[in-house]
């Protein structure tokens, strides 16, 4: 039998090379809520054109300062342009990658977003607001509300809204 010594791997890059800087990434936190109003036996659910021209849920930053909650509901109101709203539970938390549009133009940003469940009386208006980069707002029936939401990553979140709806209303 011939056995030989294997050889040892050559190294990817020379060594002594320093490895490629990596890109600066802010971490952030935000806040947002999913509202929904209930009329008779019907529940809808407010969703808004965000300025990708996507449609979502309300989320901001949280402030110093601020609770997380307090955040999704001030955010959640601002957007909507809603007069009252009442926290339900939180429904969970979904991170995301992106390149800021508006502060800081082109940072990649990693973002934690924290959403809420929020309930708005029956005969709520929805007046979104320009000036928070919602050009657009309106109520979606509970059975279609999965549908509309234009992010998949929202998907979990939603579906615990639903199923939180789904069981208050029993």
């Amino acid at each position: 039998m011939n056995l030989k010594k294997p050889k040892a791997p050559k190294p990817n890059k020379p060594l002594g090379e320093k490895p490629a800087k990596r890109e600066p990434v802010s971490r952030e936190i935000s806040a947002g809520g999913i509202v929904f109003r209930r009329s008779g036996n019907n529940v809808a659910f407010a969703v808004m054109k965000d300025s990708y021209g996507k449609w979502t849920f309300p989320k901001g930053h949280v402030e110093n300062g601020e609770d997380i909650e307090e955040a999704a509901a001030r955010e959640t109101l601002e957007e909507l342009g809603l007069d009252e709203i009442r926290l339900l539970d939180y429904l969970g938390k979904i991170d995301i990658w992106f390149r800021d549009k508006f502060h800081k133009k082109g940072q990649l940003i990693h973002k934690d977003i924290h959403y809420y469940l929020f309930e708005a009386k029956e005969n709520s208006e929805l007046h979104p607001d320009p000036d928070e980069h919602v050009y657009e707002a309106k109520w979606v029936p509970l059975s279609k509300v999965e549908r509309v939401s234009s992010y998949p990553d929202m998907v979990p979140i939603v579906k615990a809204a639903l199923n939180l709806v789904k069981a208050f209303k029993k």
